[in-house]
């Protein structure tokens, strides 16, 4: 089984275009990953990409996605020592690479502002590889 942390712009990428992870995979976020997906919904909504009610239902959709939510003190201090050893400005960030060093195998960060923080910190992955095999009818294609 391999672990990926995914971030909300993942995750909402996964609930926008049907995908189902892999069911051999395991997904880690910070224990506030679905406010930070709704904080992205709201933004969508206001800036009249989506409606209110498609956003909704986006939320029911990343709420149902089984991922297992951390946010314990061995967890919260490898954040603060990343965010105080990359110069951060916010921990946001340095909880996903923590999770990421201590729970799992890969980062998965459409983010590009996360992506670039954990270049040369964890591994990262696409968001593909969460995805079951091509081939079997389970997903549509990544894009």
């Amino acid at each position: 089984m391999k672990r990926f942390v995914i971030d909300p712009a993942a995750l909402l990428h996964l609930a926008n275009n049907g995908y189902r992870p892999n069911p051999g995979h395991q997904l880690v976020a910070p224990n506030s990953i679905r406010s930070a997906a709704l904080d992205l919904l709201l933004q969508d909504v206001r800036d009249g990409e989506i409606t209110e009610p498609e956003a909704l239902e986006l939320h029911e959709l990343i709420t149902a996605l089984k991922i297992r939510l951390l946010g314990d003190r061995v967890s919260r201090g490898t954040a603060w020592k990343i965010v105080r050893e990359q110069n951060g400005d916010s921990i946001r960030y340095a909880e996903y690479l923590a999770l990421t060093l201590l729970q799992a195998d890969a980062l998965v960060a459409l983010d590009p502002e996360l992506a670039a923080f954990a270049e040369g910190v964890v591994p990262l992955a696409p968001v593909s590889e969460l995805l079951p095999e091509t081939g079997n009818g389970n997903n549509p294609q990544p894009s």
